[in-house]
């Protein structure tokens, strides 16, 4: 007999820069950060997440925002 165990993985859905949803694991986030102000990025980025496997996401939503969201995991 096979037994699964399935776990419920709360994602978190947030905003990229063309408006599409991005579905992000909580757990696979390592820090977030304010962008610099250097004129490198796109202007509407609020947010940059980095996460597991050393990669960004740039997102519309303040980390302020996502610092919450993450609290109420």
């Amino acid at each position: 007999m096979i037994f699964a165990a399935y776990v419920a993985v709360h994602l978190l859905k947030l905003t990229g820069l063309d408006g599409q949803i991005i579905e992000v694991n909580p757990e696979q986030i390592v820090s977030i950060r304010v962008p610099r102000d250097e004129g490198t990025l796109h202007s509407g980025i609020r947010c940059l997440i980095h996460t597991t496997d050393g990669k960004f996401i740039a997102v519309l939503e303040t980390c302020e925002v996502i610092q919450k969201l993450l609290e109420q995991q």
